[in-house]
């Protein structure tokens, strides 16, 4: 049923069919190895196989050719951090843990709640006190645990690190051990982008804040080309929110490593809420791809991620949160400083309203 406000529970998620898997994996009388297929035909089901569409309307208003949008609002909670949820939700199932826990300032709280809800474990989730969103019904709903923590989110990624391990759950937090399972995630994205076009595009603009999206699709181009599937890897565009996140301050400082901001300086606004870091979790490895393609890194403000993300609803029937705007917008940018050759270029926009 829905909740007010039009938030939706798990059943208004997912299909029919998935609930019934999800019965399946639950029961604890069945074999640790069937409770597991189980859950990856979930995942197969739900998560991933995004739309690549070709976005006719902005390449006629910015003069560009072959630009295609990879939409992962088609995941079943809404943005691409399904794709890490659920594979951390499988590891944590194969490892026999009753509890997940993590932080979150929405989204991925979320995606973890439901993989969590779907596979019978128990979900913990860590808030900043002082950030406000209005997906925690959503997480209630799905049966997870909200606790409120003091300081900024880097710091509650921190205390529920601690708090995991001193209680022995599974940490599902951005960063250290997780960081190959989840590159390995976002990995997909790359070959389902290969899949649709044949090859790689030519550049591949993404929405940055911890970095492993961008590090993730990155890892995947290059497997495709190492194992001779491209003819090249695409150079990578990360954005984010107007000095405001480590890996594109970095970058533009020509830095060899992924430099911490001053955490006073982060202001958070409803628009760029999802890009802000003081310490990007995966910057390391974002920036390693930025480079290593010869990529670009570009500063977004709120009132163009506002007024991009009106745009793509009237011109191409997107619902898009404005933050989500930021790797097409710096594409776009480059486009109008450096007018591109004819080519095919894709753009990720990672969350829907």
């Amino acid at each position: 049923m829905n909740l007010r406000d039009g938030v939706k529970t798990a059943e208004n998620k997912v299909s029919s069919e998935t609930l019934k898997l999800s019965e399946y994996v639950i029961d604890k009388s069945k074999s640790v190895t069937d409770r597991l297929e189980s859950f990856e035909d979930i995942l197969n089901l739900e998560v991933g196989d995004t739309a690549l569409n070709r976005a006719k309307a902005l390449e006629r208003e910015f003069n560009i050719r072959q630009l295609y949008i990879k939409y992962e609002g088609d995941n079943p909670t809404g943005t691409q951090k399904d794709r890490i949820a659920f594979a951390q939700v499988y590891d944590a199932l194969r490892r026999d843990f009753d509890v997940v826990s993590l932080a979150t300032c929405g989204n991925y709280g979320v995606a973890v709640a439901l993989a969590a809800n779907l596979a019978g474990i128990h979900c913990k989730i860590y808030i900043p006190e002082s950030y406000h969103t209005d997906r925690i019904e959503e997480m209630q709903s799905l049966n997870a645990e909200i606790i409120r923590l003091p300081g900024s989110y880097e710091d509650v990624v921190a205390q529920s690190t601690e708090l995991a391990k001193v209680n022995e759950w599974y940490d599902a937090n951005p960063g250290a051990t997780n960081t190959p399972l989840q590159i390995s995630a976002y990995s997909q994205i790359a070959y389902e982008i290969f899949e649709d076009l044949g090859d790689a595009p030519k550049y591949c603009a993404v929405p940055v804040s911890n970095g492993t999206l961008l590090a993730g699709i990155y890892r995947g181009f290059v497997s495709l080309y190492k194992r001779g599937k491209t003819s090249r890897i695409p150079k990578m565009i990360a954005a984010s929110s107007s000095f405001k996140n480590p890996i594109v301050q970095s970058f533009k400082k020509g830095l060899d490593h992924c430099k911490d901001l001053e955490p006073k300086n982060i202001k958070e606004t409803k628009y760029n809420e999802p890009l802000i870091n003081w310490h990007s979790f995966d910057g390391e490895e974002a920036l390693y791809a930025i480079r290593e393609s010869e990529g670009e890194a570009v500063n977004v403000s709120d009132r163009k991620l506002k007024e991009m993300s009106a745009f793509l609803h009237k011109k191409e029937g997107f619902r898009i949160l404005p933050a989500s705007t930021a790797g097409l917008i710096a594409l776009l940018e480059i486009h109008e400083q450096n007018p591109m050759e004819p080519d095919r270029y894709v753009a990720i926009l990672t969350a829907k309203h």
